[in-house]
């Protein structure tokens, strides 16, 4: 009897022409389940461990297939992102192109906006430079000299304390059609955790000459070159200050810490400006002055009167804009005097250097600048030179004691051109 108790039988079905007899799961439970009263059906086994494998090697198929088909539609998405900013119909869909240099895709990508990298990209690019040597240092900042396969970057480093100064600069970096051959390049921003604090970076263009203020320290330059310096400069704050209108428009920006040391020089001879923790953003649709977190209102050498003395207009996005000119006649001032004309050139100085201290403190400045209304001195032998004559007039003009009759950054920048050209 097998099995033994419960002998195998075969059903004898009514309704059904002859027995049925086999030997599988099932195969006559129709025809059972006609013949037995309710109660008896035989009991339905489990699924076999073969089906079950093929069940769930199934599910698992279906689930890679599916994150497979979600990357590919990812990479897509990011390549199409990237067509339409570069209008390239040649674009290649990988997150960095490693045939690709990083000039290259600055140019691709940022060109016209401003805005960097798309910020997947940003992050490939911060986490793969590598730190070669520190090219300045303050007390929570450190600037680095890196490479990102083979491409010179500058990285600076800010410590976590300061991070609402490294917010506003990628803020202020990531502004739609900020964009400007006289304004430094941005690239990207990252955070990185070396395990006992949090550092900050921004990754920007590498300039070897470093700041005007240390070219300056080092070099003298011709008049081409002083018109060079001052033309670049200018046009960069020109840009800053213009609003522009439209679907891809850009606010007035106002920088706010213009000085010699936060101006870079490019192996061309022309300048960028750099250095945004301190920088305003003029809303015009809601008349909103969109401010840093920081108190601070500039260098102290370089503020302008009505910011020594508090009688600045916060309100009015156009006083920011001046105190802006009135920085930019004091950088004037040093390239003019490190510039040879005639054989004759000045050392190195920096604006009041001979009426304040090295490090000098609100009140020094406001003894010198308010109320004793004193200014760099202009040279005599100045004259001789339509250049330097020019460049002397037009430095009065920005430290004007009354902010509103400075000259506007366009104005400067036409009058220099126009000069340049008739030379």
């Amino acid at each position: 009897m097998i099995p033994p108790g419960n002998p195998f039988i075969c059903a004898s079905v009514k309704m059904v022409s002859k027995t049925i007899c086999c030997d599988t799961n099932y195969c006559n439970s129709a025809d059972v389940e006609l013949a037995l009263p309710k109660g008896n059906h035989p009991r339905k086994s489990d699924l076999g461990s073969k089906e079950l494998t093929a069940i769930v090697i199934g599910l698992v198929s279906f689930l890679c297939l599916a994150l497979l088909v979600a990357v590919f539609y990812k990479r897509h998405t990011l390549c199409a992102y990237m067509k339409e900013k570069k209008n390239d119909k040649d674009c290649v869909c990988s997150i960095v192109a490693e045939t690709k240099t990083l000039k290259d895709h600055i140019i691709d990508t940022s060109a016209g906006s401003g805005s960097g990298l798309p910020l997947l990209i940003q992050r490939t690019v911060a986490r793969t430079i590598v730190l070669h040597e520190i090219v300045d240092k303050g007390q929570f900042v450190e600037v680095w000299h890196g490479k990102w396969h083979g491409d010179d970057v500058a990285v600076k480093i800010f410590s976590s304390c300061k991070e609402w100064s490294w917010f506003r600069e990628v803020e202020i970096y990531q502004t739609g059609m900020l964009h400007h051959e006289n304004i430094l390049g941005f690239i990207a921003a990252d955070t990185k955790d070396t395990g006992t604090w949090t550092q900050l970076w921004l990754v920007l263009e590498y300039h070897e000459n470093g700041s005007l203020f240390d070219y300056l320290n080092r070099y003298i330059v011709t008049i081409d070159g002083m018109m060079k310096f001052a033309i670049s400069i200018v046009s960069g704050l020109a840009h800053l200050h213009m609003e522009m209108i439209g679907t891809q428009g850009k606010p007035a920006i106002a920088h706010c810490d213009l000085k010699s040391k936060n101006i870079l020089v490019r192996n061309n001879g022309t300048c960028v400006i750099a250095d945004f923790g301190l920088a305003k953003r003029h809303d015009k649709a809601t008349d909103n002055i969109n401010t840093s977190p920081s108190r601070r209102v500039g260098t102290k050498r370089y503020m302008a009167p009505e910011v020594i003395n508090d009688s600045i207009n916060k309100s009015d996005f156009g006083s920011f804009k001046y105190i802006d000119i009135y920085a930019l006649g004091l950088i004037y001032w040093e390239i003019a005097h490190r510039c040879c004309a005639g054989g004759f050139h000045d050392e190195y100085h920096l604006p009041y250097y001979n009426l304040v201290p090295s490090d000098p403190s609100i009140e020094d400045m406001r003894t010198v600048v308010c109320e004793q209304n004193l200014r760099p001195t202009i040279p005599n032998q100045w004259q001789n030179f339509q250049a330097l004559q020019m460049m002397g007039k037009i430095m009065q003009e920005c430290w004007n004691a009354n902010a509103a009759a400075r000259l506007t950054a366009l104005r400067i920048k036409k009058t220099l051109s126009k000069l340049k050209v008739e030379e």
